[in-house]
């Protein structure tokens, strides 16, 4: 079953197609990336997911409902411009957000506390907004979008701004909206966390989805990479090694042959180069989404 379907999704501001015939199907209780560069039209779709902007063409379902905000009460919202009440207590800030999906505030209250303790910001619960750090702010309004317990619970660039520990209370907390069962579909231009978290990816250039599928099928894109080491790099080894290899430290990178590295290994042995050192790599998704971005025709405007 799927949480969420957009086929062919069509957005121009102007005479210019933002979004330029996505499709989208997330599994539900499924971790789903959205990644691409800035201005790669993610924002925008994830807008029109939402209902906020209605698609020029196409369709889209959230939660089996044709009208994205007659399931608004199933969903929790971290937009890319964050925003919070300053003279608002943390604690009172997530119940309010709850109370903005129907929960009661009696529940609301409760439940922010014990988020807060989860976070590790149980010490900011009687803090004022403007009174916590930037990351802190973030991640309370973070925890707002989940205080209702949302079926599904999408994210726009919700790492963006925070320092290397409050990313880490981030990715715990979208791994625990998941174990207890929601779909969670977040936006990104940074890989590493996508690697980490997603189930499976669309990869979004120039309004258009360039890649979908799962981030071992992404990295898959790229031929695996070599790094060899000789232990005497004689004159001639570059006429054994392959002509696409270069020089990386004190050894050589370069694909991995299709024939293998066996007969490549046997001709530098015998040539009297050696191996003082091999290892073969897979590609990092980053690696994957730069080729991925880069063979693509990429919108540079501003509308993201």
């Amino acid at each position: 079953m799927n949480a969420i379907e957009a086929h062919g999704l069509v957005k121009r501001f102007g005479t210019r197609r933002v979004v330029d015939g996505v499709d989208l199907s997330v599994s539900a209780g499924a971790i789903y990336g959205v990644l691409g560069p800035n201005g790669a039209g993610k924002t925008t779709t994830l807008r029109m997911m939402l209902g906020i902007i209605e698609p020029d063409e196409g369709t889209r379902t959230l939660l089996g409902a044709a009208h994205p905000r007659d399931s608004g009460d199933r969903v929790g919202y971290l937009p890319e411009e964050r925003g919070l009440y300053p003279a608002m207590k943390a604690r009172e800030a997530i119940a309010f957000m709850g109370a903005l999906r129907g929960l009661d505030w009696r529940t609301g209250r409760a439940r922010a506390g014990d988020l807060l303790e989860a976070a590790g910001l149980a010490h900011a619960a009687d803090q004022k907004i403007r009174k916590l750090s930037k990351g802190m702010a973030q991640l309370v309004q973070l925890l707002g979008s989940v205080v209702h317990r949302p079926d599904l619970l999408v994210l726009d660039e919700p790492f963006s701004g925070l320092d290397p520990v409050n990313q880490e209370r981030l990715e715990a907390l979208i791994l625990a909206e998941r174990d207890r069962g929601a779909t969670i579909l977040f936006s990104t231009h940074v890989m590493a966390h996508a690697q980490r978290l997603c189930d499976r990816l669309a990869i979004i250039a120039g309004g258009r989805r360039r890649f979908e599928g799962t981030v071992d099928e992404a990295r898959g894109t790229l031929p695996q990479q070599v790094h060899y080491v000789p232990h005497h790099a004689g004159a001639g080894i570059a006429a054994v090694l392959p002509v696409d290899a270069h020089r990386e430290g004190d050894g050589w990178r370069f694909p991995l042959p299709h024939e293998g590295i066996e007969g490549l290994l046997k001709r530098l042995i015998d040539a009297g180069h050696g191996i003082s050192g091999l290892s073969i790599e897979r590609p990092g998704l980053h690696e994957a989404f730069v080729r991925i971005v880069g063979e693509a025709t990429v919108d540079t405007g501003e509308a993201r």
